[in-house]
């Protein structure tokens, strides 16, 4: 057995199991290293204000989940700090007990007496095999996962889970004291500050269940009526009112809080893809028309009030103070299996003999821009990682967050603050601010065979939004 320096991209996994992930505070992480049988990690911390050093040292238990073994913060020196990690890191060592009364997490690759879906059993090719390791690490992450949690993931409930793996990831990334104390909502998040609020997660799953892998691609809404106050937007509406009726944000433990439904859509095959104007339409009564104005075409807001079809239901969820126990919506168009593979990938290698290329739009923020801008890129490729200052895909790049201007107990943006924020500014617009200069509004993520000719941009763009 050895000890061996932990690359940059496999700490920041690592980290995701700590209770304020990369949340660090004074203490920054200097040097990392880990035991090459995988059972321990630990970071040599330093403080600039004083040069005091300190350890952080996790070690699996039996069943694989990390378990904090040491934290210090007032070693004298970095030698002292570098020699209590090395001995706290027990190299070669079994894993850690189960605490007294603890059950043992089920393994995730157990499937016990259970049919895997075939969404779960893509995990298994060697191409998804990144997304499958980074999946494990997040549901080993989990403070308090539910007890059904690798039994549903396995079979018919494997996207609700993926969007409460790459929930908790973001939230961490960001630096969250995320736990699970209570049945429901799903997470309490906490930042450094002080400032708290409950998120409960939900998909909106199709009226007739679908087998998501290789389904015939749903076209997207022909119209832009239809795209924001079409069928989608019914199905959004339908699924924010069953967790509403919960009263989610009158529990004792809620009370006084922030409440926060988070929202992924695979209502249809593709659909996250093409949805988010659906979810924009309801939640404000709101969309987006074509105008001429000094003779170039722009798009400008109108206001809608109810969508469309025989139901005649109200658009508007956030138009009033009705719901003001609702303090906003996340969303996200990328919880996908592609999604955990880029993570990965993007910060240290592909597979070998293989490409991951993504092809989508970036976002326009040009006021009154109509279409999005085009882009193909190499995940593995300088220009994909510097589209972000991590160097590499952050888990929260595509979490947006629709804030209810009636809200009771309004979410601070500056409680997840790497989300790109949706909110009604004075003049009573809504408005948009975000830390990433790159917002994409579609992609696909395409594998090939290494030695195969890159993806043709155009071909694909006349084909339309996928995933």
């Amino acid at each position: 057995m050895a000890v061996m320096e932990l690359p940059q991209w496999l700490f920041d996994v690592y980290a995701l199991s700590l209770p304020r992930g990369h949340g660090f505070g004074a203490q920054l992480p200097i040097e990392a290293w880990g035991t090459d049988d995988g059972r321990s990690w630990g970071a040599l911390t330093r403080r600039d204000a004083d040069g005091t050093f300190g350890l952080i040292v996790m070690r699996r238990r039996v069943d694989g989940v990390w378990t904090l073994v040491g934290e210090e913060t007032e070693q004298t020196s970095s030698l002292d700090a570098q020699a209590k990690l090395t001995f706290l890191l027990r190299d070669g060592q079994p894993p850690e007990p189960l605490p007294p009364g603890t059950p043992a997490r089920p393994a995730l690759h157990d499937l016990e007496d259970r049919q895997a879906s075939d969404a779960f059993n893509l995990l298994t090719t060697p191409s998804h095999h990144p997304a499958a390791w980074v999946l494990n690490q997040l549901y080993m992450a989990m403070p308090k996962p539910d007890r059904n949690w690798a039994g549903d993931c396995q079979t018919t409930n494997f996207h609700t889970r993926l969007w409460e793996a790459q929930l908790l990831a973001s939230f961490r990334e960001q630096g969250l004291l995320v736990s699970q104390p209570k049945e429901s909502p799903d997470f309490r998040i906490e930042n450094r500050l002080g400032g708290v609020a409950w998120v409960e997660a939900v998909t909106a799953n199709p009226p007739v269940p679908y087998n998501h892998v290789n389904a015939p691609r749903t076209p997207a809404p022909k119209s832009r009526e239809e795209s924001f106050l079409g069928p989608a937007a019914l199905r959004f509406a339908k699924t924010l009112g069953n967790k509403l009726e919960r009263r989610y944000d009158q529990l004792g433990h809620v009370a006084g809080h922030p409440f926060v439904i988070a929202l992924a859509d695979f209502q249809a095959s593709g659909s996250m893809i093409w949805s988010r104007e659906a979810l924009i339409g309801y939640l404000y009564g709101l969309q987006a028309n074509v105008v001429e104005i000094d003779g170039r075409q722009q798009a400008m807001s109108q206001r809608a009030s109810l969508l469309l079809g025989p139901s005649a239901f109200p658009a508007g969820l956030f138009a009033d103070d009705r719901q003001a126990g609702l303090s906003a919506v996340i969303f996200s168009n990328a919880c996908s299996i592609a999604k955990l593979n880029r993570v990965v990938i993007s910060a240290s290698a592909a597979p070998l003999g293989l490409r991951y290329t993504r092809i989508g739009e970036f976002f326009d923020r040009r006021p009154g821009a109509l279409k999005g801008i085009p882009f193909c890129l190499d995940i593995t490729s300088d220009e994909y990682r510097g589209l972000w200052p991590q160097g590499s895909e952050p888990w929260s790049a595509e979490l947006e967050i629709f804030h209810n201007p009636f809200a009771r107990h309004p979410l601070p943006h500056g409680l997840l603050p790497d989300a790109t924020h949706w909110f009604r500014d004075e003049e009573g617009d809504i408005s948009c601010s975000a830390v990433y200069a790159h917002a994409i509004l579609w992609s696909q993520t395409l594998i090939q065979d290494a030695d195969q000719p890159p993806p043709d941009l155009d071909s694909i763009l006349r084909g339309g939004p996928s995933e």
